[in-house]
């Protein structure tokens, strides 16, 4: 019998370990066009916690009592689905649970580019996928444009970082300690703010990103929200171009972000853009074959944090809003 973790009751601010429920799941047979996938790696991510509230978004909330779903990647251990043979690699939405039954049409084999399976959750996934497309076709970056990234640290962060350097950059890099400030510095980042360094945030962040950003950001990859958003609209040129990707500052909080410098948006013509990968999956192919030539020229390297076994899955996922991972979160099974 195959286990899934389930929501027991939707979280009021920071989820505890309460909230959720590990469920047995019964045994089902295959139908035809159906594979049954051995889960190996589990992907961890802050837009999880947007799916633990009872409200409309792009996706909707996980059902209590119901198993969750998230990014997995696993080997097929039986087929009824021509096309999906026993023993492939593929990716699929079915995860925190072990195993997982669903139809051929729901997974993806992954492409042979020579990597480790689990970077296909997180480099060359959906959070190197979002940092590529977010970066370049949201924000529109430019060769010689000035990059603040936020949770630089981070999955996304970590790719915008090194695609960012990739393609001619300057990039400002923002992470929290000395630790994820000296990787983010090692993948190229021209300079780093240490967020959590003694002094008010907001007064750190717009003398650094003043004195280190010339005269000031063309671009902002924004992970964070808060007063992180505040700085690079303080700080933002003439026609910067804002891609807002995940705002983790607040997924916990009622507290609404303030938006201090907003009525610069009308004077500097600053464009502030939403951010869903799902927009970009038709052009999949491009992302592989640049990221993949990048990987092989040694020009990206891969961050991972990796906790082991199902039981762990919750663990993880707080880990996310309390500074525990350093590039991707995974679990492995």
């Amino acid at each position: 019998m195959s286990r899934a973790w389930s929501l027991k009751s939707r979280p009021n601010g920071m989820p505890v370990a309460s909230d959720f429920a590990l469920i047995d799941l019964p045994a089902a047979a295959l139908n035809e066009g159906e594979v049954r996938v051995a889960n190996r790696w589990l992907s961890v991510d802050p837009y999880m916690r947007g799916r633990m509230n009872d409200v409309k978004s792009y996706v909707p909330p996980f059902a209590l009592g119901e198993p969750m779903q998230g990014g997995a990647i696993g080997e097929v251990i039986e087929s009824r689905a021509e096309g999906v043979a026993v023993g492939d690699l593929v990716q699929h939405f079915l995860g925190w649970r072990d195993e997982a039954v669903l139809p051929a049409a729901q997974v993806q084999k992954l492409p042979n580019l020579g990597v480790p399976p689990q970077q296909f959750l997180g480099l060359l996934g959906m959070p190197g996928m979002t940092g590529y497309f977010g970066l370049l076709d949201v924000a529109d970056a430019k060769p010689g444009d000035v990059v603040f990234v936020s949770a630089a640290a981070g999955a996304v962060g970590s790719t915008v970082v090194q695609v960012a350097k990739a393609s001619g950059m300057t990039v400002i890099g923002s992470a929290g300690g000395a630790d994820k400030c000296a990787l983010v510095k090692g993948l190229g980042a021209d300079a780093v703010i240490d967020y959590k360094s003694e002094g008010p945030l907001l007064k750190k962040l717009l003398a650094a990103l003043q004195g280190l950003g010339k005269d000031g950001i063309d671009v902002y990859f924004d992970n964070v929200g808060g007063e992180h958003l505040d700085a690079a609209l303080a700080t933002g040129n003439l026609h910067a171009r804002f891609a807002i990707c995940g705002m983790i500052d607040i997924y916990n909080s009622s507290k609404p972000t303030e938006l201090r410098y907003l009525a610069r948006l009308i004077g500097m013509r600053i464009r502030m853009t939403g951010l869903l990968v799902s927009d970009h999956m038709g052009k999949a192919a491009e992302f592989y074959r640049v990221m993949g030539g990048w990987l092989a020229e040694g020009k990206l390297k891969n961050e991972e944090t990796v906790f082991e076994g199902l039981d762990a899955m919750p663990d993880a996922f707080f880990g996310l809003f309390t500074g525990g991972n350093t590039g991707k979160m995974l679990v492995k099974l």
